[in-house]
């Protein structure tokens, strides 16, 4: 194990995480039965842990019942497998994210991921009694923050830092990492800090001192991410020139679905997913939103078998 990532505490994540994704029907209802099987597909993979209710599983979209059943069912499922698991506890209501870190700390999930409220940016002063607030509701519980760049507030690493001071339980973040100063930054700012960057720089990511990804790149193909990340820690080549690999295959192949169908990152992340073909879900999303055509999915999983064969 790198020096890196031995350094962080036993209860701070590290890894590949893999995000559990909703089946949703035709009649645009969750499906539970196939959302259970992905679960399980998913946390059979190898990963180094679950997350529920980041972006790509739409935790914008659901009712409070759904939530709570879904969080449920991860919990079941990951304890069974004895796999660590995550719940995101995000809403954009901050009372609301606050009650459902209360009902879901019963789970004893490993952590537990959060926006920032996003209604209205929030200040200094309104970001620190969040977070504090946050402790104090389940103060035995690790937090995470999820902090993307279409985020209305955007820390800086110094701002989380100052909060990891004031808020203990906050043991790690999700970020959209920088170039080598930012690195360089993190590193002096945030030791023993776990930091989460996208999947598809990890190579360099890991490299600059990152301890690893919910990844998008494990959206595709769980067992490709986990190769790679392999190569990754072993100091490869081949882990560099497949970052390349990859992020030529979104650019060309992904991302340009965002612009032909306007649809979100949920929409993508979820594309790949059914072109990857290990869970039992297709790429619809919750109502009202957009997802990318069934037989666009078709294409991209030929595309995908053709430029990474040994993931699949």
């Amino acid at each position: 194990m790198s020096d890196h990532l031995s350094a962080l505490p036993a209860h701070a994540p590290r890894g590949i995480w893999g995000a559990v994704m909703l089946a949703v029907g035709a009649d645009g209802e969750i499906d539970w039965s196939a959302t259970q099987e992905t679960i399980a597909r998913l946390g059979a993979s190898g990963v180094d842990g679950l997350y529920s209710n980041g972006t790509a599983c739409e935790f914008h979209s659901q009712t409070e019942v759904e939530f709570d059943r879904f969080s449920e069912l991860v919990a079941e499922v990951a304890g069974r497998a004895k796999i660590p698991f995550q719940i995101g506890i995000s809403q954009s209501n901050p009372r609301v994210a606050r009650e459902r870190l209360r009902r879901v700390a019963g789970l004893k999930p490993s952590a537990v991921q959060f926006t920032l409220p996003d209604w209205w940016p929030p200040s200094d002063e309104e970001v620190s009694r969040f977070v504090s607030g946050l402790a104090d509701a389940a103060p035995d519980l690790p937090l995470v923050l999820y902090n993307p760049p279409h985020a209305k507030r955007r820390l800086t690493l110094q701002a989380i830092a100052a909060l990891r001071a004031e808020v203990p339980s906050l043991v790690g973040a999700k970020l959209p990492g920088g170039d080598a100063s930012w690195y360089a930054d993190m590193r002096r700012e945030l030791p023993g800090f776990s930091v989460f960057v996208p999947g598809h720089t990890l190579a360099t990511g890991y490299t600059q001192g990152a301890h690893g990804s919910y990844s998008n790149v494990a959206c595709l193909s769980p067992r490709g991410a986990l190769r790679w990340w392999a190569e990754i820690r072993a100091g490869e080549q081949a882990a560099v020139e497949m970052q390349a690999r990859i992020q030529a295959f979104l650019a060309d192949h992904v991302l340009p679905f965002r612009a032909h169908y306007a649809v979100s990152d949920a929409a993508l992340d979820k594309a790949m997913a059914a072109a990857g073909g290990w869970g039992a879900i297709g790429p619809r999303l919750l109502w009202p939103y957009s997802s990318v055509p069934d037989e666009d999915i078709t294409a991209l999983a030929k595309v995908a078998r053709a430029a990474f064969p040994d993931w699949f």
